[in-house]
């Protein structure tokens, strides 16, 4: 996986319908946003989508040549439908293949839902991930999986590394509210995916939100340490009946002078496999926590990493999902794939002394393949 989703993100769906269809105004306007990707329709169900309802003309190459040239990240997105999942998978490969997307999402809505969609999702991931192993995936579907648990989940998420709630607060104003619940739901599920939610800027049945709206669910974003939000969808966020809602997106500054928190150091650290670079995240007298043991100073824990290196979880590739900084304190959720084992609910929490763990409690359950 190469590509890393980071900062705004916008989807596109008729291109006509954005900047006239001038591909090289779409990648300017992108980049005066500082958008980081934009999300661009590749393929519907088993068939080439040319970027509008019945054109044989592509609109799609031009764009995507485009935006990769004003260094913004080009993704395809695809409407998938189940019925079909061999001839789905194959159109997504051949796309992705000749656009040479970053990155891939598969939006699965209503149609997932009926009966035998689960060996249907299976099929369509096995196919996709047997072509395209290292492309980063992501799912973008409801956001509550509660109201939704006919959607076949897991057998999506499994061969996913992101998940792109659709986190639209259509009827309702309160976007903070309805991403912190998407979150905590995503969180108790299995397996867990990196979150990147999509928020609403579109007009349906006469709700839309509002510029405010929008900048709140950048701000909760932000504040649940997600690594990046997109917005549905371009037309409607340029057009003068979303008043300032553009606006809004675009001059949002994602990154600020953000410095890189201690969980995104730690991680990073795991990644490197290496037991006294670890220590060195502890106070002398740190505690160690799991449960099965309790063990306290820096030899005990240096000790507890090499076992998980060597022993537990050799050459993982280790993945943070989410964080929480609260003051002193930190909650982490991670992933990890080695050759023989995966951990998909690692849950760690953090007490700092002077930017140093002194406190460390971990909890994760390790799967063998």
């Amino acid at each position: 996986m190469t590509m890393t989703f980071r900062g705004k993100g916008m989807f596109i769906w008729k291109v006509p319908n954005c900047e006239g269809g001038d591909p090289e105004k779409i990648a300017q306007v992108a980049r005066s946003a500082n958008l980081t990707h934009v999300l661009v329709k590749i393929a519907d169900g088993a068939t080439v989508y040319h970027g509008d309802w019945g054109s044989t003309v592509d609109m799609i190459t031009p764009l995507v040549e485009a935006l990769r040239s004003a260094s913004i990240q080009p993704v395809g997105w695809h409407y998938v439908y189940g019925d079909n999942p061999a001839g789905e998978a194959r159109i997504a490969i051949q796309r992705i293949r000749q656009l040479k997307v970053a990155a891939y999402v598969i939006d699965a809505e209503n149609q997932y839902k009926a009966p035998g969609k689960r060996e249907a999702a299976r099929r369509f991931m096995a196919d996709l991930r047997s072509a395209l192993p290292d492309l980063p995936v992501a799912l973008s579907s409801y956001r509550y999986p509660s109201l939704h648990p006919q959607l076949p989940w897991k057998e999506f998420l499994e061969n996913c590394d992101y998940n792109m709630p659709q986190v639209y607060w259509m009827k309702a104003h309160n976007p903070a509210a309805q991403l912190q619940r998407c979150l905590r739901e995503f969180q108790a599920m299995t397996p867990f995916r990196t979150i990147v939610p999509t928020g609403a800027a579109f007009r349906e049945h006469g709700w839309q939100p509002t510029a405010e709206e929008v900048l709140a669910f950048m701000q909760k974003a932000k504040e649940l340490n997600l690594p990046a939000v997109n917005f549905w969808e371009w037309s409607e966020a340029r057009s003068s009946l979303l008043p300032n809602v553009w606006e809004s997106i675009r001059d949002f500054n994602w990154d600020g002078d953000v410095e890189e928190e201690i969980c995104q150091q730690f991680i990073t650290a795991l990644n490197k496999h290496d037991a006294s670079l670890m220590a060195s995240f502890y106070t002398p007298n740190a505690v160690h926590i799991t449960a099965a043991r309790a063990v306290q100073g820096l030899d005990a824990i240096r000790a507890w990493y090499a076992a998980l290196f060597s022993q537990v979880l050799p050459g993982a590739t280790f993945r943070l999902t989410s964080y929480d900084a609260k003051g002193a304190s930190r909650h982490l959720t991670w992933t990890a794939d080695s050759v023989s084992s995966t951990v998909s609910n690692g849950s760690d929490t953090l007490g700092l002394l002077n930017n140093k763990i002194a406190y460390h409690f971990t909890a994760f359950t390790v799967t063998s393949k």
